[in-house]
């Protein structure tokens, strides 16, 4: 295909995944807003986000697995469908539970939209190529975030947050229509389906059931009491009849001879912390912004550009890098040390650090997460067999949204519990009368504006955040450090220049294909040389060439080609 070609089939593509994400960051500057108007308390925050990504989590491998069954094409057009009304109905909300149940009928479009582009572009672009293409979904990816939670916040201010939840409604009609018109995949080959029920029970089941301790964990219950012991019990047995499952059943959900690989393996474990990195700081910053800084939604989404505007040109710019020169693996390692230290510097803000200090740390790990998500999906592409390319591709999309799933909902609630420390130390040295208004106001837990409270109060609370959210990041240092190793150790594998379509064909991976491309240079070439021997009179390439013997009268020489 030409690159007109391949722009018109990614054209429906990108812009279901531009929907996709607008209408998941338009709402994050209003979230705290929201919250407040809708009578959350922190634990509510969290859930509204670990919801989506929740959903996101469990349902990507069953996505991935359909992939490999059905007809793609139908399934991204389906999956989009079921974000946009979840995105839709979620603006009716009258409470923080009405809200989670659509946040995750959400997260289930989510996981398909995520995981399907991801294949889609594997069906018609090589690994080579695909760095360029890569780094165009990266590029839009960033535009939406960049741009999502700006539109989110002046929406916010002029109309109310519901509107928010409806913006991308005609968004992705277009995109549906688009999909359906540019997007010519060829038929699978069809043969006998059998879905994983069982497996996607017990996965689904063990994950959410781990979430949901870890969210409720040290505000419902104590960590060491009988409750936290009987749910970690709960999860692991269901986790366990997971792992049994797919070594069992014909078609798993999770193949799990895929971690005989070891890029596969080190790419999940590098994902499940990137995802951390990725999904944690959106979230926390946007409080940090609003809770600690006393930023309205459109200013929280103008000062979050530095860390996206970084994620969408290191996006952009090293994916080409990556199709020009086919070099990744450097390109990744510099990412990741990019993560570990952009992390590091978000750990030591407070309510009063300067704007600039943030903006460059923001930026340093935007462009540290744009160097590694993307590649980590390319490198395992690479090296996976074309019939599990679905899975492979979900699997490591999976995981980074169970590691960002975690990260949310155990930082979420180390947050909540440092807050209300330090709200709880700092209102001693209050005047009466303020320390009579901060237990009316803050006692009950819910977020406050902090707009509406008195300078005394306000001033504790934007302290309270600040130095929460600081320790927050300092928190995911390590789960970068453990990115930059996985990375570090991963195969220098050639990318391949041939898409998924004719590696069908060849019924190998990438790699595989490329050593037999090679392969059959080196024997044409050989072929070459024997028929331009054998035309000059001369021995084939490796037979015997003895020396002075006649051929008519004139003697034989030892001349190889």
């Amino acid at each position: 295909m030409s690159h007109r070609q391949v722009l018109e089939a990614l054209s429906g593509l990108i812009l279901g995944m531009f929907v996709s994400i607008l209408a998941s960051t338009v709402v994050s500057s209003s979230l705290p807003l929201i919250i407040s108007d809708l009578k959350g308390d922190q634990s509510s925050f969290t859930w509204v986000v670990t919801a989506t990504l929740l959903a996101t989590t469990v349902s990507t491998p069953i996505w991935g697995k359909l992939a490999d069954l059905f007809s793609r094409k139908l399934l991204i057009q389906i999956a989009l469908i079921i974000f946009v009304l979840g995105s839709a109905f979620a603006g009716f909300s009258q409470d923080t539970s009405t809200l989670i149940v659509f946040r995750v009928m959400q997260g289930l479009g989510a996981g398909g939209l995520g995981a399907l582009s991801q294949i889609i572009m594997a069906d018609i672009i090589s690994p080579r190529e695909r760095g360029k293409y890569a780094g165009l979904f990266g590029g839009v990816m960033a535009v939406g975030m960049v741009g999502g939670p700006l539109l989110g916040g002046v929406v916010t201010d002029a109309f109310g947050w519901r509107w928010n939840f409806f913006l991308a409604l005609p968004i992705a009609i277009v995109a549906i229509i688009l999909l359906q018109m540019t997007l010519h995949l060829p038929k699978i080959v069809k043969r006998a389906v059998r879905i994983d029920y069982l497996g996607a029970i017990f996965i689904a089941g063990g994950v959410s059931l781990l979430l949901i301790w870890v969210s409720l964990a040290g505000s419902q219950f104590e960590w060491a009491s009988a409750t936290s012991f009987a749910m970690v019990a709960g999860a692991a047995a269901l986790l366990i009849a997971a792992v049994i499952t797919e070594f069992k059943v014909k078609e798993p959900i999770i193949p799990l001879q895929l971690f005989k690989n070891r890029t596969f393996t080190l790419s999940v474990i590098a994902s499940i912390s990137i995802g951390v990195a990725m999904f944690g700081t959106s979230v926390f910053l946007s409080q940090y912004m609003q809770l600690a800084r006393g930023a309205t939604p459109t200013q929280s989404g103008l000062l979050t550009i530095p860390m996206m505007g970084g994620l969408l040109l290191a996006s952009a710019f090293f994916g080409n890098v990556v199709s020009r020169t086919g070099k990744w693996k450097a390109i990744m390692v510099t990412g990741s040390s990019l993560a570990v230290v952009g992390l590091a510097l978000l750990s030591t803000i407070h309510y009063d650090t300067n704007f600039w200090f943030v903006g460059v740390s923001m930026f340093i790990l935007g462009s540290g997460v744009g160097m590694v998500m993307q590649n980590l999906t390319l490198v395992v592409q690479n090296t996976t067999e074309v019939k599990n390319l679905g899975v492979a591709t979900s699997a490591v999309t999976f995981f980074r949204s169970l590691g960002g799933t975690m990260g949310v909902s155990i930082l979420g609630s180390i947050m909540g519990t440092l807050v209300a420390d330090s709200i709880k130390d700092g209102i001693t040295d209050l005047s009466p009368e303020n320390q009579l208004e901060a237990a009316k106001t803050l006692g009950s837990g819910v977020i406050p504006h902090v707009d509406e409270l008195p300078d005394a109060i306000r001033v504790l609370v934007e302290s309270s955040y600040g130095s929460a959210v600081g320790s927050i990041f300092l928190l995911a240092v390590p789960l970068a450090i453990i990115t930059l190793i996985a990375v570090a150790f991963l195969p220098n594998n050639k990318l391949g220049t041939m898409n998924a379509i004719d590696l069908a064909k060849k019924g190998g991976s990438a790699v595989d294909a490329e050593t037999e491309r090679e392969r059959e240079i080196e024997n044409a070439e050989d072929s070459l040389i024997e028929a331009a021997a054998a035309t000059a009179g001369l021995p084939a390439v490796g037979e015997a060439h003895p020396v002075g013997t006649r051929t008519g009268s004139t003697a034989s020489v030892d001349t190889r080609p």
